[in-house]
């Protein structure tokens, strides 16, 4: 009598098939479902749930038809670069923003195109006060003398136009703002915001200290990314606003830590953003 096959998730374990996964794209860096299936002998679905536990992990990130592992990051874009890139994903995430906004709040606006892309919502308000390190924010409000604008001061980083450093942290651990709005060029479910500049660290850190509400303001394309610094793991955050291109094991991760999401598309207006609570809540 011949033996029934084993099951194919019998030849091995999930952890054993997971590390071996991993040990395929450390060499390989992208692979697709088709080529782990047969790597791993097992069925699409296996295979996308594997893929869905390691991006919760933090050590790969799902992409259309494949995973790719997380990735450092050892320079941010200059200015420019950051500029011309997502402006439709950027505009999203800062019209779903606006709708955090009333009259009179005291906001901080971390350096970035991200969070700068919120300013032509602070000008149509009134009563606001925008604390910024970025310079082209602050450009951007020279003449609207309705918002009143501090800059930390701090130490000039030339290629993303923004201050850096203690000074600027210890400017801003003496002003108490209502949201601090944070960007980061580098995001996961493992590490949370990281950066690979260590004097952003400083002014990342004063900013969310010294707020009643941090909001993370980034791109998907920022996620599974990760610098040589942490900054903050994601649930220090009380609301992350990506675009709705974030994976969804992604999406279910930052639920469970408590942590509320937005997921704007870029076809939606300022204040169309779908919303979720976190899981429980």
């Amino acid at each position: 009598m011949t033996e029934a096959p084993m099951p194919e998730e019998g030849i091995l374990i999930p952890d054993q098939r997971r590390e071996k996964l991993m040990r395929a794209l450390r060499r390989d860096h992208v692979l697709s479902v088709a080529q782990l299936t047969e790597l791993l002998c097992v069925s699409h679905m296996t295979v996308r749930r594997d893929i869905a536990v390691l991006e919760r992990e933090g050590r790969a990130v799902s992409v259309p038809g494949g995973v790719r592992l997380a990735s450092g990051m050892r320079l941010e874009p200059a200015f420019g670069d950051k500029t011309a890139s997502e402006r439709d994903e950027k505009a999203a995430i800062a019209g779903a923003a606006a709708g955090l906004l009333s009259d009179g709040m005291v906001l901080y606006l971390d350096a970035g195109t991200t969070t700068g892309a919120l300013v032509p919502a602070i000008r149509q308000r009134h009563g606001m006060t925008v604390v910024t390190n970025d310079f082209a924010i602050v450009e951007q409000l020279t003449d609207a003398p309705h918002v009143e604008t501090i800059h930390t001061g701090g130490r000039l980083e030339h290629s993303n136009r923004s201050a850096v450093g203690s000074l600027a942290g210890e400017i801003l651990r003496r002003i108490n703002t209502d949201i601090a709005f944070i960007s980061a060029s580098s995001w996961d479910l493992r590490r949370g915001v990281t950066t690979p500049t260590e004097s952003k660290v400083p002014v990342k850190t004063a900013a969310v200290e010294s707020a009643s509400t941090a909001v993370l303001m980034a791109t998907s394309t920022k996620f599974g990314t990760f610098g040589m610094y942490d900054v903050f793991p994601l649930e220090r955050f009380d609301r992350i606003i990506t675009d709705a291109r974030l994976p969804h094991a992604a999406a279910d991760g930052i639920r469970d830590l408590g942590v509320a999401l937005d997921l704007p598309s870029s076809s939606e207006g300022p204040g169309e953003a779908v919303t979720s609570q976190p899981h429980g809540a």
